[in-house]
């Protein structure tokens, strides 16, 4: 039976010859060759500063306390993502106050976000889902209407461009992940971009207990309270050698994501979401709606083929629980949300027979 993976991270020999390197040099720290790898993630998605830290929870609870999110604020967030964007909030001893979703999108609804402003609400993170844009400008409208933070979530949309720009560059920040199923992994790590130097000194002092530079742990000068989220030579070493692999990634995710609409686009039962590859578009993962979801994922599973299941919505978990009929939406959806096999080592004959069982299921 042929086996497909629903995703498959590849580390290749650029990044064994960097890694080597790294480790004969002694000092495996946050250090050059992290900071080399910032500069280059600010260079690809046209951002001024860059910050590496451990993952992209952290790099969202980061950008947070930089802008000044803090106790009694609330943040809005998308009822549908992964709970790290929940989490993120609550650590800054803020509220996630959360908000339904567009059905056409599966990204966080507008009038849901004006409805849930009031006097607390300081920041909104809008979350990219697979590549595919909330509304950011119409985001940015409301928040600037209502002297609001926007912490994009484009954990991921790294290199996914909308209406010219690539997304994570709209907002006051923009926060990546490097984690195993994305374009490029480090195994986990994530990074944070922005144009506003004010907020990007502020994220070099947060990263590194206080200090605006690599201090000696000694006698340094710490400006204000930070912590420790550094991003090691070793993981920018695996990035610097992952992103000599990433324009090849980017075509073949791309084909991919075309491929599925060609061959599912008049089949009953399953919807595809739309994303404009034409103008920059990138899809991380393949992702759909579909009407016998679970009974699909079987009968594809049994045939060696693994997809994987939508998140369950926020409001549904229980340190956030909220009556579904608060989240028509994402109550209704998420049981037919499915990632379906996207990993960038399929070739065009795997795509065409995942597409070719799933068609033959829905129309028998």
């Amino acid at each position: 039976m042929k086996k497909i993976s629903w995703w498959e991270p590849i580390i290749g020999d650029k990044e064994k010859i960097l890694v080597d390197k790294v480790l004969k040099s002694n000092f495996l720290n946050d250090g050059e060759l992290t900071a080399k790898f910032e500069k280059k993630v600010a260079s690809l998605v046209g951002s001024k500063y860059a910050i590496a830290v451990t993952s992209g929870t952290m790099a969202i609870y980061l950008a947070l306390k930089a802008v000044g999110v803090g106790r009694d604020d609330e943040v809005i967030i998308p009822d549908m993502t992964f709970i790290a964007t929940a989490n993120a909030v609550e650590m800054c001893g803020a509220k996630p106050v959360l908000v339904d979703v567009d059905p056409e999108t599966l990204t966080i609804d507008m009038q849901g976000i004006k409805k849930a402003i009031t006097k607390k609400t300081k920041a909104i993170i809008p979350v990219h889902v697979s590549g595919r844009p909330a509304d950011i400008n119409e985001v940015l409208k409301i928040a600037k209407e209502n002297n609001l933070f926007v912490i994009e979530d484009a954990a991921e949309a790294f290199m996914s461009k909308y209406k010219g720009r690539y997304l994570g560059t709209y907002g006051d920040t923009g926060c990546f992940s490097f984690s195993p199923p994305k374009i490029i992994t480090t195994g986990q790590g994530g990074i944070i971009v922005t144009n506003n130097t004010k907020i990007y000194q502020s994220l070099k002092e947060l990263k590194d207990h206080g200090r605006p530079n690599r201090g000696t742990g000694g006698n340094d000068i710490h400006y204000s309270i930070g912590f420790n989220f550094k991003y090691t030579n070793l993981q920018a070493a695996v990035g610097l050698g992952q992103l000599f692999y990433l324009k090849k990634r980017m075509q073949r995710m791309k084909k991919i994501n075309f491929l599925y609409r060609k061959y599912l686009n008049d089949v009953k039962g399953i919807k595809i979401f739309d994303l404009d590859l034409e103008n920059g578009g990138l899809p991380l993962w393949t992702d759909a709606l579909v009407e016998k979801r679970d009974a699909l994922d079987k009968f594809l599973k049994e045939k060696g083929i693994h997809c994987r299941r939508f998140w369950f919505p926020i409001h549904t978990q229980k340190p956030y629980k909220n009556p579904d009929k608060n989240f028509p939406n994402s109550s209704k959806l998420s049981s037919n949300a499915l990632w379906l096999p996207s990993a960038f080592t399929m070739t065009d004959k795997d795509v065409k027979y995942v597409a070719t069982l799933i068609k033959d299921f829905l129309n028998d």
